[in-house]
């Protein structure tokens, strides 16, 4: 579990769209500029963590992120690490 992001367990395929509307709410300041959408997030954990993840907004879905999971539970679990890591408060 990382604070301000919830998701749904997956239905079906290997992806899942964590909800991160909480932490866009509650404000992370990002090269003097404050990250208020799901594409300005991506890059930043893309930047920060090195964890590609797909902004919602390409989707219609402001404020979720999609999250491929076809592969290992140890890349898995290190990429959720490295986002936790730097979305802490």
């Amino acid at each position: 579990n990382i604070e301000g992001i919830s998701c749904l367990t997956p239905a079906g395929a290997f992806y899942a769209f964590p909800n991160v509307s909480k932490i866009l709410e509650r404000g992370i300041e990002y090269n003097g500029k404050k990250i208020s959408n799901s594409f300005d997030i991506s890059n930043f954990i893309l930047k920060e963590a090195e964890v590609a993840l797909i902004p919602g907004s390409a989707f219609e879905a402001e404020g979720y992120l999609r999250l491929s999971y076809a592969t290992s539970m140890e890349d898995i679990k290190e990429g959720l690490d490295r986002i936790e890591n730097i979305l802490r408060y």
